[in-house]
């Protein structure tokens, strides 16, 4: 059985996106990692919510600009639905209010579209581990963050910065593995290389060379 899939088995998806292609676009995705199970489409919050109480999903993967209700109203009637199932927010937007409301309403992930798969994959394992997941893109171009300091994490990998959020949490070597479903020399590997582009010494001292996580 895959790390962080339920005792039952795979861990069952449903997937609820007005964007019909990339809505199946990325259930053939899922579908190709071994412990997801993509179990029920829908194409606006509604549809969610009725898939989510006939098929009781482990995980939704919910779209916030979908017409109808609003996310806040579709991300309550999901959860009224399946109690049990771990949302994951899917956006093209950084809305600092919206991600704060969702989050307190119960959403365990928010994600950009343009997230890498494999964060998207470790966000899901992630979630039905308890944990709570963001990735957004960062500001660029204009505006008051155009001219802010570097920021050493910009030399990361997603899935390095992911790690180190793990790392960060306290958790062990093992217990990172098994979060993001790779094994322990796998997460020394990664370690390694963060290391060496942070030019730090030691988990600790990685960890402080970062900017602090930012918390919503």
């Amino acid at each position: 059985m895959s790390a962080g899939a339920p005792a039952g088995g795979d861990i069952r998806i449903l997937a609820v996106d007005d964007h019909r292609l990339l809505r199946e676009a990325l259930c053939e995705l899922l579908e190709l990692y071994e412990g997801l199970t993509v179990v029920a489409q829908a194409d606006d919050g509604p549809g969610g919510v009725r898939m989510a109480g006939l098929h009781r999903p482990d995980v939704v993967l919910l779209d916030v600009e979908m017409p109808g209700p609003g996310p806040l109203a579709n991300l309550r009637g999901i959860r009224q639905a399946a109690p049990d199932a771990r949302i994951i927010m899917l956006t093209m937007h950084d809305d600092r209010r919206l991600i704060d409301s969702l989050l307190s309403a119960g959403a365990m992930g928010y994600l950009h579209k343009e997230t890498d798969r494999e964060v998207l994959v470790a966000a899901i394992r992630s979630a039905m581990a308890g944990g709570t997941m963001m990735f957004l893109p960062r500001t660029s171009g204009s505006g008051p963050d155009r001219d802010r300091e570097p920021d050493p994490a910009d030399a990361l990998t997603l899935r390095e910065r992911e790690l180190m959020e793990l790392v960060a949490q306290g958790l062990s070597n093992r217990q990172i593995g098994s979060r993001l479903g790779i094994t322990e020399g796998t997460v020394k590997r990664h370690l390694r290389n963060i290391f060496d582009k942070l030019g730090a010494t030691s988990r600790l001292d990685a960890v402080n060379r970062m900017h602090p996580p930012r918390r919503y």
